[in-house]
């Protein structure tokens, strides 16, 4: 299994639709899709990758095909630091954020699992990790539901075990806050005092409007309110923070451990949620995940929570897992027998690797070459 060389890279598109009208305070979504990445060794051992196609995967896959595989063809796929550091500035030109980060973020975790798979070890435990299952949220609740349906949806969540939940803040595009905060009022009275409960408001406020909605709504007891000011608005995610005592989740949209860096010189966050399959995969997560233990904040990935359950294992403050409701029927086509939680806990495969399997009939099929 050792002196193995990275041969080749298969990347697939695989989306589906939204079923009914899914939208939050800034955006709409219109479907839900996958990059799927499988590099592939000179002894036919293969490592699986993921990122997101939403929006233009096809550009993503073009990234990892046309410029990314040449730079790493017969390589050791071991050496994942001296990849990482070969493309970071090779690719700079094309962006230091974004799709660039997004292509080699799926090509590194393919490595990782190609890593794992080599030495024969799951990667929680390459990692150094123990816990074999992880506490996970469901997150959901768009704003383009009315009252009766968001309080269904997230009473659906408790009924399937969660322990925690999220939804979505911002209706009406941020410019009705009074509804909002009665939106949170009637989730918090069907759910009881018991649940944990986030609000995510997807970056729809300034800083003054969030921290009047924030102080209104403390007494419903909200675990964290998740950027509530557009990402990029350092200085309003600093003058938030100082104006509530609503702990501040943010960091989804950083891609890489300086953004994050500056987040926490900033004192611009209390969770940090970094994002795998944007923020240069597990080789930059691993240095994200390290600041956030150095300021001494929490670490909660977002979203991909079968790739992401590795790291939370591993990491001493990392603390929940997301589960995107919109991507559970995907996710269960695209992975063949892939992990579900039970009882608000995501177990993780003892097998090498991610320890998942792709389901390539249904990715052939589904494939949008």
């Amino acid at each position: 299994m050792k002196n193995q060389k990275i041969k080749n890279i298969k990347v697939h598109l695989v989306s589906g639709p939204i079923k009914g009208s899914f939208a939050d305070a800034t955006r709409t979504v219109e479907k839900v899709g996958f990059v799927i990445v499988r590099v592939i060794t000179d002894q036919g051992l293969e490592g699986i990758g993921i990122t997101y196609h939403e929006v233009v995967g096809e550009a993503t896959k073009d990234l990892i095909l046309r410029s990314i595989l040449p730079k790493i063809k017969d390589r050791d796929p071991l050496q994942t630091e001296e990849i990482y550091n070969d493309l970071v500035p090779y690719m700079r030109g094309v962006g230091r954020k974004g799709l660039m980060f997004c292509a080699l973020s799926a090509v590194d975790i393919a490595l990782w699992d190609l890593k794992g798979k080599i030495v024969d070890l799951p990667l929680f435990r390459l990692l150094g990790g123990k816990k074999t299952e992880v506490p996970v949220y469901a997150s959901g609740g768009w704003t383009t539901y009315d009252d009766d349906e968001l309080v269904d949806e997230v009473k659906g969540m408790v009924a399937q075990g969660y322990k925690m939940v999220k939804y979505k803040v911002g209706v009406e595009g941020g410019k009705n806050i009074n509804r909002d905060v009665r939106r949170v009022a009637k989730v918090r009275e069907a759910i009881g005092p018991d649940i944990a409960m986030t609000l995510d408001a997807n970056n729809c406020w300034d800083a003054a409007t969030a921290i009047q909605f924030s102080n209104r709504v403390r007494e419903y007891d909200i675990m964290w309110i998740e950027e509530p000011v557009p990402a990029d608005d350092i200085p309003g995610l600093s003058r938030f923070r100082r104006g509530t005592d609503i702990p501040l989740a943010t960091g989804e949209h950083e891609y890489t451990k300086f953004g994050v860096r500056d987040l926490l010189l900033n004192e611009a966050a209390d969770i940090v949620q970094a994002d795998g399959a944007r923020a240069g995969g597990y080789t930059e997560m691993l240095k994200i995940a390290a600041l956030t233990q150095a300021w001494n904040v929490k670490f909660a990935p977002h979203a991909m929570e079968n790739i992401q359950a590795h790291l939370v294992s591993a990491i001493p403050n990392a603390t929940y897992l997301e589960r995107l409701l919109m991507f559970e029927d995907l996710t269960a086509q695209v992975f063949k027998g892939v992990p579900k939680p039970v009882n608000g806990m995501m177990s993780i495969p003892e097998l090498p690797g991610l320890g998942l399997n792709l389901d390539m009939d249904f990715i052939s099929d589904r494939d949008e070459v």
